[in-house]
């Protein structure tokens, strides 16, 4: 049985992963939904000062605390930019690294530099004009761009968290090669695929990980959580 860490993207919190928590549980792994520091049910830890050196912490302090060895983490849409400095710090406790429709980003850039340059002038437009200039609401815009099923809207959106735009704006410093020593898979969504994913889908490609292929919307834990899970154990069992 495997060892499982999920984390979630932005807005969201651990609670997103339970459909897909169940089935891996039931399966017999062990598994770990964590929420980063001022998302989901801690919510009010939200601070200007939270970043992606922050949520770094949150999970090399998770792996030390819970004492986890050969560890298949998966990164789900913004916690792939944790991948290099997580890779970096705690390389030796993982067996494998799964960016779950996220993104990627090489060492000095951070998360709006691989984003198209009309979409991260707009979340910083965003959160000047509505996020007191430090973070990004949640609007029911996202709602359609993620792709949640219209029964699970209701339920999703109330839960979403104002995010911190310094998690976009704070660079990944790392050295690229615990990354590069890792077994990786890349799952890209595709009805609809997301534009702002092209750069880092293309960058896993030409690093020749793993590439598969997901049928649905960008938040694929809640639009497609029994194939998530078996895809996950596939990628788990090698």
């Amino acid at each position: 049985m495997a060892t499982f860490v999920l984390v979630h993207g932005a807005m969201h919190g651990g609670w997103c992963w339970a459909p897909v928590r169940r089935r891996l549980t039931a399966a017999g792994h062990e598994v770990f939904t964590p929420s980063l520091t001022g998302q989901g049910e801690r919510r009010d830890a939200l601070t200007p000062e939270i970043g992606l050196s922050t949520h770094v912490r949150d999970l090399t302090e998770l792996l030390w605390f819970e004492d986890l060895t050969e560890v298949h983490l998966v990164l789900h849409s913004y916690a792939g930019v944790l991948a290099g400095p997580l890779a970096e710090a705690i390389g030796e406790r993982l067996a494998s690294l799964t960016f779950l429709a996220a993104f990627l980003v090489e060492p000095g850039e951070c998360l709006l530099d691989v984003e198209p340059p009309e979409v991260a002038e707009g979340y910083r437009r965003t959160a000047q004009e509505r996020g007191e200039g430090w973070f990004l609401p949640p609007a029911p815009a996202f709602l359609e761009q993620w792709g949640i099923p219209d029964d699970r809207r209701s339920h999703v959106g109330e839960r979403l968290t104002a995010f911190p735009l310094r998690c976009q704006t704070e660079a990944a410093h790392y050295d690229p090669a615990p990354l590069a020593a890792l077994p990786a898979t890349y799952i890209r969504h595709t009805r609809p695929p997301l534009e702002s994913l092209d750069r880092s889908y293309g960058r896993a490609v030409r690093a020749g990980w793993d590439i598969r292929e997901i049928a649905c919307g960008h938040d694929v834990i809640l639009a497609e959580p029994e194939r998530t899970a078996a895809m996950l154990e596939s990628i788990a069992g090698g």
